[in-house]
């Protein structure tokens, strides 16, 4: 009888931890997904980027990246707003570097990328 109890016990304790590492495995990803780590040369190709425009992109998309990852530590309301402004900043500040073309080059690239992420809703 004591083995009974004692096997069933273990069971709850195993079920309990396993619980609990299933609702923490979520928001886990839900943080990788703000991780936005790219090639830059593979981003300066699919734009045509001069040297001197794939360097001040890589300080934009730098500051940028720093932005979501810390977007990503504050609670989903806060977030939203962050990612919203990291967006809306990233965007003026490639306006200043990029032209036309690329610049709509570059909106379908972040929005497919923000998209796939699930950043925005």
């Amino acid at each position: 009888m004591k083995k009974i109890f004692l096997t069933m016990v273990a069971l709850l304790c195993m079920t309990t931890a396993f619980a609990k590492n299933e609702a923490a495995a979520p928001e886990s990803t839900n943080v990788a997904a703000y991780d936005l780590n790219i090639n830059i040369n593979k981003l300066t190709d699919a734009l045509n980027l001069t040297n001197d425009q794939k360097e001040a992109v890589e300080n934009i998309y730098n500051m940028f990246n720093t932005e979501m990852s810390y977007a990503a530590q504050y609670c989903n309301s806060e977030r939203e707003v962050m990612v919203k402004r990291a967006i809306d900043t990233d965007v003026k500040h490639m306006s200043y570097v990029l032209n036309d073309e690329q610049m709509s080059k570059y909106m379908a690239i972040l929005n497919a990328t923000i998209k796939n992420r699930g950043l925005i809703k």
